[in-house]
């Protein structure tokens, strides 16, 4: 069985299946999506009979990477660009130039002809855009260093497309083969020169359209005030700059990313993000899935060794280079590795270089279906390399780096309070109540911390307070407030269980991340518990509400009464934690109750003297 409408179910429901397992087993979504197209491609399950039917269903999903192209160009105004120029040509560049050289190199050392390896060489040399993003959003390291020196690799190797596709056209070999190949683009019959002038003309039609052309017509669809045409209108871009570019034979992302970049100071920047967004999502999921599902096994196994020598040839080549980039960057050895190994796939836009490359004559079928196959490889393994890095290299080297234990120091006073972690909150909290003429005993267990604390004046103690006889030591048996100041949620549940159970005279003051880590407080039994961003989120509200000139004796008291009410909700809400539905039920009603009560306190008749608590009119007052 076959047809658009069964490969479609079929690709879906892989991917149903598929993605969120491999999302639970920390495997990412990429590899998930890349898993799901090998098991219903032609060498899998034969969902999809043949690798005729992957490649078509590869050419349609390409559109996700085409969108994601438009979405990145949106996404850099050109004076952003000016700034990263230095990341861009120094870091982007010499990793573009030095693979290039050393692909080609190698290809030479194996006989293989030039024109060839410059073409595989340069094809290669680039990065796929699509999964390193990808990876980076899923794991919250775009603005790492490592997230930072990605991109700028990145873009450099996006914008190269465009020198590499008008070089492919001047290494075109005229032969019989060549001139046979018959394809239907109108830069087939084109000698190379005239290609390459071709090339840039197209580019430039699609500068000009950028900037005087799509303004105009999205400013006359948004006055239609609707959305439905709007989006279309921003689908016609994406695929009308598409067709062009495929026209002349043209990566349509290559071009779609130029629209981008200068649609980036359009007003209408963020509406197209919001419209084009669900789409490059669900296609750019295809596209893995048709990469996977056009892995050609027969073929790879037929000289498995070559091509799996040749894959980690170019992945290993890609990872030094990377590497040594990244160390003159001074990166980290951690942020290193995620840089050098998060790169050193070969890039999506590869199999369109491919394809041009055999439509020019410059490559054959089997030398095109190797490269393919490499690549479609090399993106396989990346996320494999990646989780190898997480699960195991990472933890190996994080013990190596750790530094000997230190012993617990000596706690030479007693005081009323205990105060457990000295981080930002805990050197608040102290400082508040040493101000306050209240001096606590401060436990750390984090050396470097103690050491540059105590440089800065402050007394505190290394230890872990989970320890029983630290507590005894810190004077737990006659304190009677123990607060705890620490993130970590299983460390401060062994604090209360410990506390519980040998000191149960003491005050238990804890610190939650958010209302499921109180929850499992609350069941614990302790009652003294703090949300971290509750009083931060309720405090900016009030500050939002004086701005809107509400008086602030009101805005205090309706956000003591929000506070409370929100307590509240939380004794009653974690009867039902474990039950999702009644969760939610019970939740909606406590959040209309709440809403209701406070309204009733905003419509109260207030004292007038809740504008003494305003300065500014008390001085319009005394004018």
């Amino acid at each position: 069985m076959d047809g658009f409408l069964f490969n479609a179910i079929v690709y879906i429901l892989a991917a149903i299946v598929c993605v969120p397992i491999a999302k639970r087993l920390g495997m990412g979504s990429v590899l998930g999506y890349l898993i799901a197209g090998i098991l219903v491609g032609p060498y899998g399950f034969e969902f999809i009979q043949d690798e005729s039917q992957g490649q078509d269903i590869m050419h349609s999903t390409e559109f996700g990477v085409v969108m994601m192209l438009f979405l990145i160009g949106l996404e850099l105004e050109p004076k952003n660009l000016w700034k990263m120029r230095d990341l861009i040509l120094k870091v982007g560049l010499s990793q573009v130039l030095v693979t290039s050289g050393l692909i080609f190199g190698l290809g030479l050392m194996l006989g293989i002809d030039w024109r060839i390896s410059l073409a595989a060489a340069l094809s290669m040399a680039l990065s796929s855009t699509a999964i390193v993003l990808q990876s980076l959003k899923e794991k919250n390291q775009m603005d790492s260093p490592t997230g930072k020196m990605s991109f700028g690799v990145l873009l450099l190797q996006d914008i190269a497309v465009i020198p590499i596709l008008a070089i492919l056209p001047l290494l075109a070999v005229v032969s019989s083969e060549a001139s046979g190949a018959g394809h239907d683009s109108f830069l087939g019959n084109q000698p190379g020169w005239m290609q390459t002038v071709l090339i840039f003309a197209a580019i430039g039609l699609v500068v000009l359209l950028g900037r005087f052309g799509f303004g105009p017509l999205l400013n006359w669809v948004s006055k239609t005030k609707l959305r439905e045409l709007f989006t279309a209108s921003a689908l016609l871009i994406v695929v009308g700059i598409a067709f062009l570019m495929e026209l002349v034979g043209l990566s349509p992302a290559l071009g779609t990313f130029l629209a981008g970049v200068i649609l980036a100071n359009s007003p209408y920047k963020h509406a197209l993000e919001s419209d084009l967004d669900p789409f490059k999502g669900l296609l750019l999921g295809l596209f893995f899935m048709a990469v996977g599902a056009t892995i050609n096994f027969d073929l790879i196994f037929s000289d498995a060794l070559s091509v799996f020598s040749l894959t980690l040839g170019v992945i290993l080549i890609k990872a030094l280079v990377l590497g040594i980039i990244g160390k003159t960057r001074k990166l980290s050895l951690g942020d290193n590795l995620r840089f050098s190994i998060g790169l050193a796939q070969v890039s999506e836009f590869s199999f369109v270089t491919y394809a041009f490359a055999l439509q020019l004559g410059i490559l054959e079928t089997t030398n095109s279906g190797i490269l393919m196959a490499i690549t479609a490889l090399s993106m396989t393994f990346t996320p494999i390399f990646s989780l190898i890095l997480d699960k195991i290299i990472f933890p190996i080297l994080e013990k190596k780096s750790a530094k000997p234990k230190r012993e617990a120091d000596e706690i030479e006073e007693k005081n009323s309070v205990i105060l457990v972690g000295f981080s930002h909150f805990g050197s608040t909290m102290g400082r508040f109540l040493r101000a306050n003429g209240i001096e606590a005993t401060v436990l750390d267990y984090d050396p470097d911390r103690v050491d540059f604390l105590r440089k800065m004046g402050f007394k505190v103690y290394f230890g872990d307070a989970t320890r029983l006889d630290l507590l005894h030591s810190a004077g737990a048996d006659h304190a009677k407030i123990l607060i705890s100041a620490i993130r970590s949620t299983e460390t401060n549940k062994k604090l209360v269980e410990l506390c519980q159970e040998n000191f149960p005279h003491l005050e238990v003051m804890i610190r939650a991340k958010n209302r499921y880590e109180a929850f499992e407080l609350m069941e614990m039994g302790v009652e003294n518990i703090f949300r971290e961003h509750l009083d931060t989120s309720i405090r900016m509200g009030q500050e939002a509400l004086q701005k809107l000139g509400f008086r602030a004796h009101t805005v205090q008291r309706l956000a003591a009464q929000f506070r409370k009410y929100d307590e509240d909700s939380l004794k009653v809400l974690v009867k039902f934690r474990s039950n999702e539905t009644e969760y939610i039920s019970k939740i909606r009603k406590q959040i209309e109750i709440q809403e209701s009560l406070l309204s009733g306190e905003l419509s109260r008749k207030f004292s007038m003297n809740d504008s003494a608590w305003d300065s500014e009119q008390l001085k319009e007052e005394s004018q």
